[in-house]
């Protein structure tokens, strides 16, 4: 921000815009703004009761699932420290066009369990798996959010035949993708404490939110680790590679790579979004959702 802020100092002061010359008036600071429309986390709506739900018992956790409504499959995978609640605003719209969404909440998260070993992106990729032969579910479609969405391509590398379609937003696939500092942006303080609010109200074990963080931040800081010779070797499935134009978490240029590299891949840039597109511009999330998803 501080050098946006010297740029438009700049541009006021070639254009004869800023103070007068030779004025000395001590000015107060003009008192900040309302946060723009990415910069916010606005509420999500509540989904509707589940017509199944259940878990399936996989590799020292339990993992929760729900289903609803009727057609070609879609997948949803939420990001670190989320849960399936997080797609309330995409549901309906999927449901409404004539597709059955399976929400799962990852391991460790929401409503479903962990072991005491650490986290991967690979044990949580063949818990969607896990699921998907419980539910007999041979193909499925993919939408993925962040750390979702690194499942989803994980998904798409590993078991190609048993994916159609990624939607992968705000993913990275190596740790050189994510932009340094997170912590100290003021959105994620209000995340982590609806995160918190959330895992309490969902998990079996409420008071673990903290050990549960750090376990979560100490995988992102080391994975995924995947190169672009792996990334090159996808195919099968159709992939969007897809983020908000005020990104706070993954590189830009991370994006554009993924897009390069991985075969085939559709680049999509949502404006005037961040992170949090899927809550800040849901209809415009959505529309783009299911363009990639119904498109011959």
């Amino acid at each position: 921000m501080r050098i946006i802020g010297l740029v438009i100092v700049t541009v006021l002061a070639l254009f004869g815009c800023g103070e007068p010359a030779g004025d000395t008036t001590k000015r107060e600071p003009a008192p900040p703004g309302p946060p723009k429309l990415w910069e916010t986390r606005p509420p999500i709506p509540p989904l509707k009761p589940f017509e199944t739900h259940g878990r399936i018992d996989h590799d020292g956790a339990s993992i929760w699932y729900a289903s609803i409504g009727a057609g070609a499959p879609v997948l949803l995978l939420h990001g670190a420290l989320g849960n399936a609640e997080n797609f309330g605003n995409q549901v309906p719209a999927l449901v409404n066009s004539g597709h059955r969404v399976i929400l799962i909440d990852s391991r460790g998260q929401g409503r479903s369990t962990r072991d005491a070993r650490p986290f991967t992106y690979e044990l949580m990729e063949s818990d969607v798996v896990a699921v998907m032969s419980a539910l007999k579910i041979n193909k499925t479609a993919i939408v993925g959010w962040s750390d979702g969405g690194i499942i989803g391509l994980i998904m798409a590398m590993k078991h190609p035949k048993r994916v159609t379609r990624v939607f992968a937003f705000g993913a990275n696939m190596d740790p050189t993708g994510v932009m340094p500092n997170l912590d100290q942006r003021p959105i994620f303080s209000g995340f982590l404490e609806q995160a918190a609010k959330d895992y309490a109200r969902l998990s079996s074990t409420p008071n673990d939110f903290q050990a549960l963080s750090e376990a979560i931040f100490k995988m992102i800081a080391y994975q995924p680790n995947y190169t672009a010779k792996d990334l090159a070797a996808i195919k099968g499935p159709r992939i969007a590679v897809v983020d908000g134009e005020h990104e706070e978490v993954v590189q830009p240029e991370h994006t554009k790579y993924l897009a390069r590299t991985i075969p085939g891949t559709k680049l999509i840039i949502l404006p005037g979004v961040s992170h949090w597109a899927p809550i800040q511009k849901p209809d415009e999330f959505n529309k783009a959702m299911l363009a990639f998803l119904d498109a011959p």
